[in-house]
């Protein structure tokens, strides 16, 4: 998403429709018309904390770092001391691959300030408005009050897709695996079409259709940033709604969707809803491309697909470290 932002207090405001939720004691790094990454992490309160945080970001703006290319780094902190040494200290690791910055501002609920200039001003309603109203043109849906309610509103009631497994399993043996691939697509594309939620006897029908590999893989490659938003729409409501036994593929592909459409954040959440006893191959590799700051226009790309040898087909070149504590919220 491009917004046109024309003083500190729009740009402050811009950050929780950009992530998808409103952070807290953090430090966001925006690009300034550029392919670098959006990306968030917690204020770290110590130098080995800005050490961790630099080894999980530097990489993503190596990587897609241009001649010109520049950040804005905006902390959000009740400590304006603090984030004046930890905003200081990544603009110069930043300037020193090359990525100038800018603009360096510090903001708490109320006020912002340039801590280059030490200009200073309010927060107001005129510029969330403003920056609201630019975000409903472009389709995109208003932020979450927090990370964790993003991650609560993928919580619902999961009661009657589970009454409905076993009579659904048991119809779907009656029926070939194509027959129920077919249906699956058909019924994919009917929701991109008329956007009406599916009946708990589809959505059941869907979820164990989706085990099946070859049809998983069939729905996954329909994913373009043009229908993005549908299958964010479709997986969301299948993850609120998938027990255990079935979730681990609706959360993972939410979790591509997610990316997909720049919800780096919605990704994240997405996979952590991945039943932690069930590792699933697809949600390694949206975690591998949120992580890596891989674009979403390398899936458009010429895709190598051949659905018996699974999601490494579509593996980023590049591997990632281990998530650890420090994770960036991304939106790529």
């Amino acid at each position: 998403m491009a917004l046109s932002i024309h003083s500190p207090d729009e740009l402050v405001a811009a950050i929780p429709h950009l992530l998808g939720f409103q952070p807290e004691e953090s430090i966001v790094f925006l690009p300034l018309r550029s392919d670098l990454p959006v990306a968030r992490v917690d204020i770290p309160t110590t130098a080995r904390d800005r050490e961790g945080v630099w080894g999980s970001i530097s990489d993503v703006f190596r990587r897609y770092a241009q001649p010109g290319s520049n950040v804005a780094i905006v902390c959000l902190s009740a400590d304006r001391e603090q984030a004046n040494v930890v905003g200081e200290d990544f603009a110069a690791r930043l300037g020193n691959i090359g990525i100038g910055t800018p603009i360096l501002l510090w903001a708490d609920e109320t006020r912002w300030a340039d801590l280059d200039t030490g200009d200073m001003g309010l927060r107001t309603d005129a510029a969330r408005e403003t920056v609201a109203a630019a975000t409903v043109l472009s389709g995109r849906a208003q932020p979450a009050a927090s990370r964790e309610s993003l991650a609560e509103s993928l919580v619902g009631d999961r009661e009657p897709v589970s009454a409905l497994l076993p009579e659904t399993r048991a119809a779907a043996r009656e029926n070939t695996a194509k027959v129920e691939g077919r249906w699956a697509l058909a019924r994919m594309q009917r929701f991109q079409r008329d956007g009406v939620r599916l009946s708990d006897a589809d959505a059941a029908r869907l979820l164990v259709a989706v085990e099946s590999t070859p049809t998983r893989d069939r729905l996954w490659l329909d994913m373009n940033r043009g229908n993005a938003a549908s299958h964010v729409a479709l997986w969301t409501d299948m993850t609120k709604r998938a027990p255990d036994e079935v979730r681990a593929v609706p959360a993972s592909l939410l979790g591509f969707a997610s990316w997909l459409s720049g919800h780096g954040a919605l990704a994240w959440c997405a996979l952590d809803q991945v039943p932690k006893d069930k590792p699933y191959a697809l949600a390694k590799l949206v975690a591998a491309a949120v992580q890596t700051g891989m674009h979403p226009r390398e899936w458009e790309a010429p895709k190598t697909f051949a659905t018996d040898l699974g999601t490494e087909t579509l593996a980023p070149t590049r591997t990632s470290a281990s998530q650890g504590t420090v994770r960036p919220a991304c939106g790529i």
